[in-house]
């Protein structure tokens, strides 16, 4: 059987899944597109799809007997609607993060898949995938003891100038605020952010870098370093503490040269490159599950929660180095 999926929003990530289901994985194949800009979709349809069919609306799209599952990859603010459509359906979707930009607007998610009885969404957050994570994981639950504390940083080469300082966490932290409670198993109890001396680099409505502090239910204590114009690349660090030992978030493969008198190794720049392969197994898994009639992976209870601790860490932005607490609602045993 091939699945049959339907896109909703084809700018970039649109673009490049609907290039991944045609070209990449198998499996599946898209039916259906739709976007804001009809063109939008028109192109992506000659150039990647010229069999599916372009939708006025992402809910006529949803509506389609043609289509058997969704990708919501359209701006933030529509996810919920769309997702909400698909679950009342009785469709599996995939959604992009954020899975709302509320955390009421994802616990409205949470509540409608709890009542339609099983698992139908999955959440975008691919870094689940990453082999480096993978392996990390493994680390860390069989190797190096409890975990005691992590390390770890995020940072860009720049940013566009209307990336400003809440951003740093809903756009940028809220892949290691998920990646963090899956890899160690816990969830955060609290949330503390604060800020170095200003970069050179960025502006008026961005204070950069910045470090948010995390700690679990465990006792668990998490600092990331946040900095978005760090200007040499895009670079992602995670070192976990154990009872036993210490592990590291492998480093990309690059080749080193010995080359002009120095010793190189090439630095990525974009974060399309430093996960392009997770984002291929994350929509296997998710074709694997849709072809069942389910969801697997990070799940909406997953988003819901990365909506909380986004929301605490905001706060804490404001809050003069003072540690904001998180409060973690009964999870539902669909999730468990």
């Amino acid at each position: 059987m091939t699945l049959k999926i339907g896109v909703i929003g084809t700018g970039m990530i649109g673009r490049d899944h609907t290039r991944r289901i045609q070209q990449v994985l198998a499996g599946a194949k898209v039916v259906a597109l739709s976007d804001y800009s009809i063109d939008a979709a028109k192109a992506v349809q000659a150039d990647l799809a010229p069999d599916a069919t372009v939708f006025d609306t992402g809910q006529e799209l949803i509506a389609a007997n043609t289509v058997d599952a969704v990708l919501v990859c359209s701006p933030g603010s529509t996810h919920e609607e769309y997702v909400l459509a698909a679950i009342e359906a009785g469709k599996p979707v995939f959604c992009e993060k954020p899975l709302a930009t509320t955390a009421e607007g994802a616990k409205r998610i949470v509540d409608a898949e709890v009542a339609a009885g099983k698992r139908l969404v999955q959440v975008g957050f691919m870094r689940r995938y990453d082999s480096g994570y993978v392996a990390l994981k493994d680390a860390v639950e069989s190797k190096t003891g409890a975990p005691i504390m992590v390390h770890a940083a995020h940072r860009n080469p720049t940013v566009p100038a209307q990336y400003v300082t809440p951003m740093a966490i809903h756009d940028t932290l809220v892949h290691e605020i998920d990646v963090f409670r899956w890899l160690l198993d816990d969830d955060y109890v609290s949330a503390r952010v604060t800020f170095p001396r200003s970069c050179a680099a960025t502006h008026a409505k961005l204070r950069d870098p910045q470090i948010v502090t995390l700690t679990t239910a465990k006792g668990v204590v998490i600092n990331t370093e946040i900095y978005v114009n760090c200007k040499y690349g895009y670079d992602i660090q995670c070192q976990v503490v154990g009872e036993d030992g210490v592990a590291y978030l492998p480093e990309p493969q690059a080749i080193t040269l010995r080359l002009n008198a120095t010793l190189q190794k090439e630095i990525l720049t974009d974060w399309k490159d430093r996960f392009v392969a997770s984002y291929d197994v994350e929509l296997q898994d998710f074709i694997k599950a849709a072809a069942e009639g389910t969801a697997s992976g990070p799940s909406s209870w997953d988003g819901y929660m990365a909506a909380v601790t986004c929301d605490a860490c905001v706060e804490a932005q404001e809050a003069d180095g003072a540690a904001i607490t998180i409060t973690n609602p009964e999870r539902p045993a669909l999730y468990s």
